[in-house]
């Protein structure tokens, strides 16, 4: 089933929360809205389910326009990010709902529900729980069950709103894996909302990012990472650095940074800030050429198996972190309170928001 999203736009009172977003989702295709909070993100997955309507613009499935259509006409599967479980209902029973409450005509035999119910259990790995109640429940097991459920009406589209947002750090990244490894067994069109760069790049076959009721870039996580349309898409994927300065005739000063800048014909003594991503920056001890800028290690934190690496730039007062392995850190047996020289690779510049 796939989805277009034609020319969106909704307002609540004065505030645009989406301004004429358009969209197209491939059928069987795995797709993660990003961005932070009061984007846009959940408002768009709620159109598309026909929870909230658009001031203007079309949503179509398959080619056929959904727009005005409730949402129980657009058989779409919802996972909240609180499980919405009935706590007076038994697993089996939770997963069972959407079919007990079917007109009769269309609903299933109670031979049918069950054996339905059980193969959906199987699948999200939670057979032998069909008879506990959700108090009875982790929080992860709660979320596979709210997922069974969404599934037992045979979705066309599934739309999870931050399905792991509520668990810990070990039971996101559990359930991420398992996520992916579930869609594709199943191959239904799927959207999630997050706010989690890391759970975008590792579950979603293509990252939409979002700010401010717009699409900054849509494309392969490899894409988005890689190559980021926008300053804003670099700087919400992953950790970076900032050196601000100014472009004249070709040649940039910025931070500390010397940089060519060719490919923006137009810079005239022009503000520019230029992006490093903190693993981009290498630390050493000796001066190797006219990309090395001295600096002074501050501050020193070990996180699991990187080592982050506050250092402060001599002259400028700058602030930059360099995220390094352990075996590099430990090579280097780098020490707090001494001069080192970095080195910047991967150097991204953009002026007012372009990249040059």
């Amino acid at each position: 089933m796939s989805i277009e999203i034609e020319n969106i736009t909704k307002k609540f009172s004065t505030f645009n929360a989406l301004s004429n977003v358009s969209l197209t989702i491939p059928s069987g295709e795995l797709v993660a809205l990003l961005g932070p909070s009061g984007c846009g993100k959940t408002t768009l997955l709620r159109i598309i389910a026909g929870l909230e309507y658009a001031d203007s613009g079309r949503i179509l499935f398959n080619g056929e326009d959904t727009t005005k259509s409730h949402v129980r006409e657009r058989k779409v599967g919802f996972v909240f990010q609180h499980y919405a479980l009935f706590r007076h209902m038994t697993v089996f029973d939770n997963v069972a709902f959407g079919l007990t409450v079917r007109p009769k005509e269309t609903r299933p035999t109670k031979q049918q529900i069950s054996e339905k119910v059980m193969n959906l259990l199987h699948l999200v790995q939670m057979e032998n729980m069909a008879n506990r109640y959700p108090a009875q429940l982790s929080g992860g097991q709660r979320q596979r069950i709210a997922l069974a459920r969404a599934l037992a009406v045979e979705p066309q589209v599934l739309l999870l709103d931050e399905p792991f947002g509520a668990l810990d750090a070990q039971v996101r990244a559990e359930l991420r894996r398992w996520l992916r490894k579930l869609h594709d067994e199943i191959h239904v069109t799927s959207v999630f909302v997050t706010h989690d760069q890391e759970e975008a790049l590792e579950v979603a076959d293509r990252i939409v990012v979002m700010n401010k009721g717009k699409i900054e870039q849509a494309g392969t996580p490899d894409q988005v990472y890689e190559s980021p349309a926008s300053a804003f898409v670099l700087s919400f994927l992953g950790n970076v650095n900032l050196f601000h300065g100014r472009i004249s005739q070709g040649q940039g000063q910025l931070g500390g940074l010397k940089v060519d800048s060719n490919g923006y014909a137009g810079a005239d003594d022009t503000p520019a800030v230029a992006y490093v991503r903190s693993h981009d920056i290498e630390i050493d001890r000796v001066w190797r050429d006219e990309t090395s800028i001295k600096a002074e290690i501050r501050h020193i934190l070990k996180l699991g198996p990187a080592v982050r690496v506050s250092l402060s730039i001599d002259g400028s007062g700058d602030f930059i972190d360099a995220e390094l392995t352990r075996d590099v850190f430990q090579s280097l047996a780098l020490r707090h309170g001494e001069s080192v020289f970095v080195r910047p690779r991967q150097v991204r510049v953009f002026v007012d928001d372009y990249q040059i």
